[in-house]
């Protein structure tokens, strides 16, 4: 299928969205619950699948669902298409604090592997799959790292990340040990594999987990500081659970709400 060439700008600094430009014609693939806002020339169009195999009949859409569902995706996304005679835009939204990294598949070889939740959105014609890792070890002890999600075709996509984006180049034999969570993308010609921290002790107290990503050269890494997932356990760590300060924080909120409650009722008897 033939890729829409957009013209895009990205704004804002720790949430970040993504403004597409499309020609007429032209159309953007969202994934669901992304976009922000959209000039009024622009219809949506809900589609079973990545978009991109509209063309392949019941079977290509049941196989572009099929993808998206084992990596944990919604099966519908959406598609943006400029009906108008003149340049419309629409604009997608990081759905955490984090950055926005377009990816010109063009100029990585037409493949990038990502984590599975890092796909924004993408001109019209880009091909979501999956990517299983090759290694059993990964497939165990991979967590994360397991399941990602393979973008194909030629044209520009775009894939958010949390925290802060490192991309690294790494030489032929040249390796890199990641948090599984902390790895964004890579280019095919990377290696990944699953490796064991070694120390016991370091694997129960240490926090950071019993298996590392190795990732091996030729070619380019990305890697962000902080994962969604790092992200919402310490919000959780960190929320009431039980005991003395869920009650206070119920009491408090009724002394509060009977306060207002009783100020408003004696407001009326004046």
């Amino acid at each position: 299928m033939a890729m829409d060439v957009v013209d895009y700008e990205i704004k804002g600094a720790e949430m970040q969205f993504v403004e597409v430009e499309l020609d007429p014609g032209e159309a953007a693939v969202g994934e669901a619950g992304s976009m922000f806002f959209m000039d009024p020339g622009i219809t949506m169009d809900t589609v079973f699948g990545d978009g991109s195999a509209q063309q392949g009949g019941l079977f290509g859409k049941l196989l572009g669902a099929g993808k998206r569902l084992v990596t944990g995706e919604s099966l519908f996304t959406t598609v943006y298409t400029n009906g108008s005679s003149a340049k419309q835009r629409v604009a997608f939204g990081a759905p955490y604090p984090g950055k926005i990294l377009p990816m010109d598949l063009s100029q990585l070889g037409g493949t990038l592997i990502c984590q599975k939740d890092a796909f924004l959105c993408a001109a019209r014609g880009v091909s979501l799959g999956i990517a299983l890792q090759k290694k059993l070890g990964a497939g165990f002890f991979g967590g994360e790292g397991f399941i990602m999600q393979k973008l194909e075709g030629n044209g520009l996509a775009f894939v958010h990340a949390g925290g802060t984006v490192v991309r690294r180049e790494l030489a032929a034999g040249q390796s890199l040990l990641v948090d599984t969570g902390c790895v964004v993308a890579y280019t095919p010609s990377v290696d990944f594999e699953i490796q064991y921290v070694g120390k016991i002790k370091t694997a129960l107290f240490g926090g950071e987990g019993l298996f590392f990503a190795k990732l091996t050269g030729p070619g380019t890494i990305w890697l962000q500081s902080l994962p969604f997932s790092r992200l919402a356990s310490r919000v959780f760590a960190a929320a009431p659970q039980q005991g003395g300060r869920k009650e206070e924080s119920a009491l408090g909120g009724l002394a509060v709400g009977g306060g207002l409650l009783g100020g408003l009722l004696g407001g009326d008897d004046e």
